[in-house]
């Protein structure tokens, strides 16, 4: 009780001057119109910058789940899209009509989304983790893309995590084609620059300029035809005059992987199963 009035007595003029500011502000905000309409624009403007200011921190504390939630749906709405295309094909085989247009390239594919966990840039032979794995049906040598194109193949699995060699990896190798031409190359990471890579042994009788798409040529069983690679930067002769080397122009941004999709090819076992056996014929 002695604390208690020692402090008191020792801060009461800064408490007479609190309860003299707090009757001074009641008696001139109660009794003066004018007053008090400034005081409640004054304190509903304040509150309007509170609030402001609370949704902008919500907003962007929520972007991860509404970006992941976004990648979800698109998933879901690409396979919406091959179950349609698959039953389009059905109908055409039935009713033997050929007014329907219908591309099959996809209807054998299934995408599995996951997030990137670990990603690496600055060395020789890049990898990336994923947050995924065999108890999600995650396999070897699978594809994997985001949503502005190809960015690795599945390399190893574990029941909960996986692996991709990243495109940025030397040991990569995918076969590709400039869009709207049958010609294939094989695109390869240089070493150099994260941003570009070399699409080689392309025939110089191959029309392309700089600014053309370079897209996935569908000659492999991980990647279907017609996925995203980059755009051509430049171009070279090989060693061998007969070809070019294309300086390719990636796509995806390798810096800034959050979520990514996993290509599950349903035909991939019956393929490779063929193609052994007639090679060893």
């Amino acid at each position: 009780m002695r604390n208690l009035i020692n402090f008191l007595w020792k801060h009461s003029s800064w408490i007479v001057f609190a309860v003299y500011a707090v009757i001074s502000c009641v008696l001139l905000f109660g009794r003066n119109p004018y007053q008090r309409s400034l005081y409640f624009s004054s304190a509903n403007r304040a509150s309007v910058v509170v609030y402001d200011l609370q949704s902008e921190v919500t907003s962007y504390i929520g972007l991860r789940k509404a970006n992941r939630d976004l990648l979800l749906r698109n998933g879901e709405l690409e396979l919406e899209v091959l179950n349609l295309r698959e039953q389009l094909n059905k109908y055409r085989t039935t009713a033997g009509s050929d007014t329907l247009p219908f591309d099959s390239v996809l209807h054998d594919y299934d995408f599995i989304v996951a997030r990137v966990i670990n990603n690496s840039l600055a060395q020789i032979n890049n990898y990336i983790t994923i947050n995924k794995g065999r108890a999600d049906g995650v396999e070897p040598e699978m594809g994997v893309v985001n949503q502005n194109g190809v960015v690795g193949i599945i390399n190893a699995v574990s029941e909960h995590r996986a692996v991709a060699i990243s495109v940025l990896n030397p040991k990569l190798r995918l076969s590709c084609k400039v869009k709207g031409s049958d010609y294939f190359g094989s695109l390869v990471w240089d070493a150099v620059n994260p941003r570009y890579a070399i699409l080689e042994e392309m025939p110089r009788h191959v029309e392309f300029a700089p600014g053309d798409t370079i897209v996935t040529s569908g000659y492999s069983s991980v990647f279907p035809e017609g996925l995203m690679i980059g755009v051509v930067s430049d171009y070279k002769k090989q060693r061998d005059d007969n070809f070019y080397a294309l300086r390719v122009a990636l796509s995806p941004d390798f810096g800034n992987l959050g979520y990514v999709r996993v290509i599950s090819n349903r035909m991939k076992e019956e393929q490779n199963r063929l193609e052994k056996e007639a090679r060893y014929e």
